[in-house]
């Protein structure tokens, strides 16, 4: 039986899965943190349970893959490295030169590399993490599986910006969006829960994690999405300040004296969102327990939420309606809380949650009452799957 793994590499981490396909089991997982640092971590869960644990130093993505390699055939999950028939990358962004999945070569590789400049911290670690692979099992396809490649469907009126054409022309200014994978795993997990065709829905996938991102699926493809040039725009989130006015960034900077535009960016990604508006924390449970006492975490918690819905009910609208409506990701399969207030400020268009079926933390479930217009469904993400499905449909 074909295995394959699924890889998600970061500037200082490796996560990965392997696949027996096409049961789509998962035999092993495991990951490498604080890669290029001191004391890093390699660790791989298997069997029924089983864990291996080394804390070592591992300065680069190769020695992490040969660490990873090495330690499937040392701990018996696989005999041959003949076993691994191909390796999907995820691949943050895709410019508009991916607009779907791929076979990677050397040539492609550097255009992986030559979109560095859009995914700065992610496009590099994940073409070292391809060399890695490429050279320690030369033969195997490697498939680069792309953030941005869903929302390539997008159509123009979406996917611009009221600038000067030339700007996209010249530089690929654009909305490009983000969670690409896990926006195409949900829609089509859904369409199938619900038995319709993807093709026949009107659909709404809220991605609810430290990033967020809202996705209007129409026709079967993305049709808008919340993030743009960068994952930075669209809603509030843990540590993002999603949309703000450009000419609010000019004038911070000025009067915080920032001269370098790459500082201003940082504190929009990192010390915004929930996590400045609370004054506390990026993490939504600790303002859930402090909401009572502190009018600061419900006013994040309130923010939050009219964000998100503004986004769904400008995507309603724009669709023409809605079929359903779709949460995933940490926040939207482990809050349920937050679902119902979602959910409920959403009423108008006749979307109902049934508090019991909603009672249920990352399970696939219908969680809509059976009078709601609207069907409610909770569809925990699998993006290391889509990444594996992608393989073994490309790399034959």
């Amino acid at each position: 039986m074909p295995k394959i793994l699924a890889i998600n590499a970061g500037s200082s981490t490796l996560k990965w899965k392997l696949f027996q396909m096409p049961e789509e089991h998962v035999i092993a997982s495991g990951m490498v943190d604080r890669m290029g640092l001191s004391n890093s971590e390699f660790k791989v869960k298997y069997g029924d349970g089983q864990k291996y644990v080394v804390n070592q130093d591992i300065p680069t993505a190769e020695m992490a893959v040969d660490m990873l390699l090495k330690a499937l055939i040392e701990l018996k999950i696989i005999t041959d490295y003949k076993e691994i028939q191909g390796v999907g990358h995820r691949i943050v962004a895709g410019g508009e030169r991916f607009k779907k999945s791929e076979r990677l070569d050397e040539k492609s590789l550097k255009e992986v590399e030559a979109l560095a400049e859009y995914a700065p911290l992610h496009n590099p670690a994940e073409a070292e993490g391809i060399k890695a692979f490429m050279k320690l099992l030369p033969g195997v396809p490697e498939i680069g599986v792309f953030d941005t490649s869903f929302h390539s469907t997008m159509p123009k009126m979406n996917y611009l910006y009221s600038i000067k054409p030339e700007y996209y022309e010249k530089y690929g200014a654009r909305k490009y969006g983000a969670h690409g994978t896990s926006h195409r795993y949900v829609s089509h997990r859904a369409a199938e829960m619900l038995g319709k065709d993807l093709k026949d829905l009107k659909m709404v996938t809220m991605h609810l994690g430290s990033g967020v991102s809202i996705t209007a699926e129409k026709d079967g493809v993305s049709f808008d999405t919340s993030m743009g040039f960068t994952p930075l725009a669209g809603v509030t989130m843990s540590t993002r300040s999603g949309d703000i006015d450009a000419s609010l960034v000019a004038f911070l900077m000025q009067k915080l004296h920032i001269t370098d535009p790459e500082d201003m960016v940082n504190i929009l990604n990192k010390e915004s969102g929930i996590y400045a508006l609370s004054g506390l924390s990026p993490d939504m449970r600790e303002l859930e327990q402090t909401r009572h006492e502190r009018p600061e975490s419900q006013l994040a918690i309130d923010i939050f939420v009219n964000r998100i819905v503004k986004y769904v009910a400008g995507y309603i609208a724009e669709m023409g309606g809605i079929d359903a409506l779709v949460f995933t990701a940490g926040m939207g399969e482990g809050d349920i809380v937050m679902r119902k207030r979602i959910i409920d400020a959403l009423s108008v268009f006749g979307a109902k949650i049934d508090d019991e079926r909603n009672n249920v933390m990352a399970k696939e479930r219908l969680i809509s009452s059976d009078d709601s217009k609207v069907k409610v469904l909770l569809v925990p993400t699998n993006e290391e799957l889509m990444i594996a499905r992608d393989v073994m449909r490309l790399g034959k």
